[in-house]
């Protein structure tokens, strides 16, 4: 088997690059204490970012804005949402997403 020089640096170079941003963070902030308000507020980051991404696609198809009335993803949403809440289960709220989508897109066309 040939070895293609190009395509090993070109994996080498990216498995550094993603690397890099991954690692220099993690020995940066553990020589240093980090404030508590600084900690509290990072811990609102992941859910920031996820509203963000389910909102975008939830209300949005392309670049307008879906009525409520012809959006199957915003009423999948719906059962979805208080599956999660009342269960906490991960498989559970996948299923009943699923599921509900496969519903409305079904019926709604």
């Amino acid at each position: 088997m040939e070895v293609r020089w190009d395509v090993f640096w070109i994996i080498m170079g990216s498995a550094l690059l993603t690397f890099i941003p991954r690692v220099l963070p993690l020995m940066l902030f553990s020589k240093i204490q980090i404030p508590m308000w600084l900690l509290r507020w990072l811990e609102y980051v992941p859910v920031a970012v996820m509203a963000a991404l389910i909102g975008q696609e939830l209300f949005m198809s392309g670049n307008k804005l879906v009525p409520i009335t012809q959006n199957p993803a915003l009423w999948a949403a719906l059962p979805t949402l208080i599956i999660a809440i009342w269960t906490r289960s991960l498989l559970g709220t996948v299923l009943v997403g699923i599921v509900a989508m496969m519903i409305l897109r079904y019926w709604m066309g």
